[in-house]
């Protein structure tokens, strides 16, 4: 009996160590967002524009809204402030909240943006880094409107992590300012 353990343990050892241990590749955690189809969004505003058809948005008295991502945990913030020869004040407010990630942002990015034919000027500011709104824009007409707007995750600050929802929002962010129109008074 001791000779068959002996036996079956010498076999079972030069079984098991013919091949060599290989480690196991890395592997990535691959995200996949849906497709993004839009449409257009009427309001009592001064403004229109188009927003995903999988964001929900919610108006308040004064023009004020939330574009709701509930999927990702995101939400878009947007004032809306009439102009009454106080542009550059307005405009100066909302540089400084996008500025004051000064201190946690790693860097702070402007895309401008005009449209002459609809009177649409503004700036998309991408703040790289561990911030609490990594999107804001500002968007007007130079004479009598504002909006601007901040992208916010319901999530700890991790930059890394959130890049890639970051980006999938982006695409929709420029969307609503490209396809953003003014009501004439």
């Amino acid at each position: 009996m001791k000779k068959n353990s002996i036996l079956i343990f010498l076999t079972f050892l030069m079984i098991a160590c013919g091949d060599e241990t290989i480690p196991k590749p890395k592997s990535y955690l691959k995200l996949q967002y849906p497709a993004t189809n839009y449409s257009k969004i009427n309001t009592n505003c001064p403004y229109n524009f188009e927003i995903s058809t999988h964001a929900k948005i919610h108006f308040k008295k004064n023009c004020w809204s939330t574009i709701d991502y509930p999927k990702l945990k995101a939400k878009i913030h947007i004032t809306y402030r009439k102009v009454d020869h106080n542009l550059e004040e307005i405009l100066k407010e909302v540089e400084k909240l996008t500025f004051e990630h000064t201190i946690k942002a790693d860097a702070i990015n402007a895309l401008p943006y005009e449209d002459f034919n609809k009177r649409v000027f503004g700036k998309l500011y991408n703040i790289e880094g561990n911030v609490a709104t990594n999107i804001q824009f500002r968007v007007t007409d130079s004479v009598n409107h504002v909006l601007s707007g901040a992208l916010y995750f319901y999530a700890k600050p991790n930059y890394d992590s959130i890049l890639p929802a970051l980006k999938y929002l982006e695409k929709d962010i420029i969307h609503l300012v490209e396809t953003l129109e003014w009501k004439q008074q």
